[in-house]
């Protein structure tokens, strides 16, 4: 769980930002939407698959 407390001087805005800074940082809503649905082994072998050709493909044309 992610608690950020408030410092003195600090405005709502800045502990926001904190707060959101630190839940990205934790990876926690990445998390969570990666469990959002049951995907079979399959299936992810076959995204990381996917996704490796993908990431192949652009480092191609990056470097063309």
């Amino acid at each position: 769980m992610i608690t950020v407390q408030r410092r003195n001087n600090e405005s709502e805005e800045q502990l926001l930002r904190r707060f959101r800074k630190q839940v990205t940082k934790s990876r926690v809503m990445s998390e969570l939407r990666r469990r959002r649905w049951h995907v079979s082994k399959s299936e992810a072998r076959r995204i990381k698959k996917k996704k490796a050709i993908r990431r192949l493909k652009r480092r191609e044309r990056q470097y063309r």
